[in-house]
């Protein structure tokens, strides 16, 4: 049919467009694979997992696998080595590697080449397909706790309790599925397991020493988690003894100096346990101006076991204050320090300043202050003020003054008070 010229042009399109179409369908009935997508899941960075990727030759002509080619961060082919022949519905396992670097979701594609050959003078056909890889990073969790812990000596029959904290220093959660304490005269308590600890992330176990008999006892306390590190072990150790234990302090007084009023000064000090262990379950200041914070009571001391508090001056009167800080122990004892200081206020200026009075015959200036809007005031310059101006430096911190001025001619008289002027002094 000829076509060319014929106003039915476009009709003679559909013939051809059909033998397209039918080739095209001939073709890949001859020559197909067929390919899945991959899930890694979850990899912890700096490990890998290998996963088979099935590839099966559903066509009719043997296809030959050229190349893989595989693109996204952390993804690799590791193998069989290429080409690959599969004869119709044979199937080959390519093997695909994720390894990341880094924590998050990663995801990538594999492009299989492939071709077949068929037809006149044995024609190659060549095609690909593409899988999607996806996979995610996590970053391993660590357990840490100490390696060792010291108890102290503590009075046969008395306990001791400290306690221990673990910390996970990776970047994801991890659970502690149990705590195990080998040896005797050591118990552990404070967390119900399993326990998950997140990422960066602390918790604190009490460890309790309560020896039976007089002597050193040594135990080993084991952690079981899903960590990196799945088995954590701390050595703990403790002595039993018969004698009560002294209770000291450091240092015997503190001396704060000067403090300004509103503001606050802190000094450091801490109690000691000798010859065996000290229940601390009382203190006490006799000035609430100082104030003793840093640790809980009551709280038991082991012998040697320093326990650090700080005291805090904050003076609310000006002078000279004092205190006694005492601590108290089980057994009726105490010690006690000293504190002192003195509380002071800022030293404040009013400056005061005026017009000058029209009279021609004014020979100088008197300043009236008052704490009551009104008066009655009472003059504050000891001689006649020749200047336009005035610092009265003799104010109170938190009070409020009220300022007048008169002018003195040269026979003395003196004019009636000015306007009133108001000022209020910061505290402190």
């Amino acid at each position: 049919m000829r076509c060319l010229g014929s106003p039915l042009r476009p009709a003679c399109w559909i013939p051809i467009l059909v033998s397209l179409l039918l080739m095209s369908a001939a073709a890949t009935a001859q020559m197909s694979i067929s390919v899945s997508n991959v899930a890694f899941g979850s990899v912890q960075v700096g490990s890998s997992i290998i996963m088979p990727l099935a590839v099966t030759n559903t066509g009719k002509q043997a296809v030959t696998i050229s190349q893989a080619t595989v693109s996204g961060t952390g993804f690799s082919l590791v193998g069989p080595n290429l080409p690959v022949s599969l004869a119709p519905q044979q199937r080959v396992n390519l093997s695909v590697s994720f390894g990341p670097q880094t924590a998050g979701t990663a995801i990538g594609n594999l492009t299989i080449s492939y071709g077949a050959s068929w037809g006149g003078k044995n024609t190659l056909h060549s095609s690909s397909a593409t899988v999607a890889l996806s996979g995610a990073g996590y970053a391993a969790a660590f357990l840490t706790a100490p390696s060792s812990m010291n108890l102290g000596t503590v009075t046969v029959g008395s306990s001791q309790t400290q306690p221990l904290t673990i910390s996970n220093a990776g970047g994801s959660s991890l659970t502690i599925s149990g705590a195990a304490v080998r040896g005797t005269g050591f118990t552990v308590s404070g967390l119900t397991f399993p326990y998950t600890l997140p990422a960066g992330g602390s918790a604190s176990l009490s460890v309790t020493f309560t020896p039976s008999t007089t002597g050193t006892d040594n135990a080993a306390l084991s952690l079981n988690s899903n960590a990196s590190d799945p088995y954590v072990g701390v050595s703990l150790t403790g002595s039993g003894t018969t004698s009560s234990g002294t209770l000291g302090v450091t240092p015997g007084s503190m001396s704060f100096g000067s403090v300004t009023i509103g503001t606050t000064q802190i000094q450091s000090g801490s109690l000691t346990a000798s010859g065996g262990s000290v229940t601390v379950s009382s203190s006490s200041s006799s000035n609430s101006a100082f104030s003793l914070s840093g640790f809980t009571l009551p709280v038991t001391l082991a012998a040697g076991q320093i326990l650090p508090f700080t005291v805090t001056f904050a003076p609310t009167a000006t002078g000279t204050a004092s205190a006694n800080i005492s601590f108290f122990t089980s057994n009726s004892t105490s010690v006690s320090e000293t504190a002192s200081g003195s509380g002071a206020t800022i030293q404040h200026t009013v400056d005061l300043s005026w017009n000058a009075s029209t009279s021609t015959s004014t020979s100088g200036y008197n300043v009236y202050r008052g704490t009551v809007s009104g008066g009655p005031y009472a003059k504050i310059n000891s001689a006649l003020d020749f200047a336009l101006s005035y610092g009265d430096s003799t104010v109170q911190s938190g009070q409020t003054y009220y300022y007048v001025t008169t002018a003195v001619d040269s026979s003395g008289v003196e004019s009636s008070y000015s306007s009133q002027v108001q000022s209020v002094i910061p505290f402190p």
